[in-house]
């Protein structure tokens, strides 16, 4: 017999501990989603509003909200983490690799600035940013029938505000 306390945030979420519906229903997440590379970030919105659903999220509890671009994504992150309004953020993006380094100072930053926005304020800020080497790895990736990376980051938030509500709870 186990001598320690497991906490785990995946617990309660779709198949675990009284299957779908559980993780979502007291949840408040924001997605903050690029407009830039629309036809890839508009799939991984869908597959994210899929699973929001699919874990039980009501309409009113979900909120999205549209930067121009992936570097534009931290600060709205973290404005949207500061609010204190929301359980977690997914920041949602498309960056792919062209013939000039762009790329590189882009998903750098992206990735930095995320990064910082959850350290910063507290709340499970995920990485929902594509860094690809072309457009069909990006959308295989998108498309919510295939790898579905936007239904991933809705799952990896619910399952981080879980696991911080249980580490919180007496």
């Amino acid at each position: 017999m186990a001598r320690y306390r497991i906490i785990d945030g995946v617990a309660q979420l779709a198949g675990r501990e009284g299957g779908v519906g559980q993780a979502a229903a007291k949840c408040r997440v924001a997605i903050a989603a690029a407009r830039f590379n629309a036809d890839i970030v508009d799939q991984m919105v869908a597959g994210a509003v899929a699973a929001w659903e699919r874990q039980g999220g009501s309409e009113d509890s979900l909120t999205l909200v549209r930067a121009p671009g992936a570097f534009e994504l931290p600060l709205l992150a973290r404005k949207l983490a500061a609010t204190g309004r929301y359980d977690a953020v997914v920041a949602l993006g498309c960056v792919i690799r062209g013939d000039t380094p762009h790329f590189d100072f882009v998903a750098a930053e992206a990735a930095r600035g995320i990064a910082e926005a959850a350290r910063d304020t507290g709340v499970p800020v995920i990485f929902g940013v594509l860094t690809t080497e072309n457009i069909e790895q990006a959308l295989e990736r998108a498309d919510p029938e295939r790898m579905d990376k936007g239904g991933e980051a809705v799952d990896a938030a619910l399952e981080m505000a879980q696991l911080l509500r249980q580490i919180a709870a007496p």
